[in-house]
């Protein structure tokens, strides 16, 4: 055999080999194709205030009822089917302000609180209780355990806020940031 033969085949064989290792190609024209597709589904979550504005208000004039009101919300969560967790948790980020009037982190009375009852739809679980809001941790507003799944609109939550009516607050108006946060594993 011929160098030029040998060398001619062994390229031809090398041809056939890398031929063999190509991935996979496109399919050849016909009257129908199929194509598959693939999508990983993460734990995933979010929240939504109702109102960004909660007035607080006593009633009466007499300082008999301390300062109530409401927040409402909308969460959405996906938690991991195994060992999933997840949470919405709420903290004071900017205190009342001015400062002649309540607050969270210094209140002019010892014992003056903002507290917050939890009302969560299911797949949540609520806070029990009555929670003392902080400016200095997240606090709890709901817990989620594994393969929890919301609505896909979502589902409804709200906390009921209760601030003293301490008489040492001075007259007008006060306004607090509170953040929400919700998260998924």
């Amino acid at each position: 055999m011929s160098i030029q033969r040998a060398l001619k085949l062994t390229l031809l064989a090398g041809a056939v080999g890398a031929l063999i290792q190509l991935p996979a190609r496109a399919q050849t024209f016909g009257p129908s194709a199929t194509a598959t597709l693939s999508v990983t589904v993460g734990p995933e979550a979010a929240i939504q205030i109702a109102s960004t504005a909660s007035s607080l208000a006593a009633t009466g004039n007499t300082f008999g009822s301390d300062f109530l009101g409401s927040t409402s919300f909308t969460y959405k969560i996906r938690t991991s089917k195994t060992g999933g967790t997840g949470n919405i948790g709420v903290e004071v980020t900017s205190d009342f302000s001015p400062t002649s009037g309540p607050s969270v982190a210094s209140p002019p009375t010892a014992g003056d609180t903002l507290t917050y009852t939890c009302t969560v739809a299911s797949p949540g679980t609520g806070c029990t209780g009555s929670q003392t809001a902080s400016t200095t941790a997240v606090t709890s507003v709901a817990t989620f355990g594994a393969d929890a799944h919301s609505a896909k609109t979502g589902n409804t939550g709200s906390l009921n806020w209760d601030l003293t009516n301490d008489p040492k607050y001075g007259t007008g108006s006060y306004t607090a940031t509170v953040t929400f946060t919700i998260s998924a594993a």
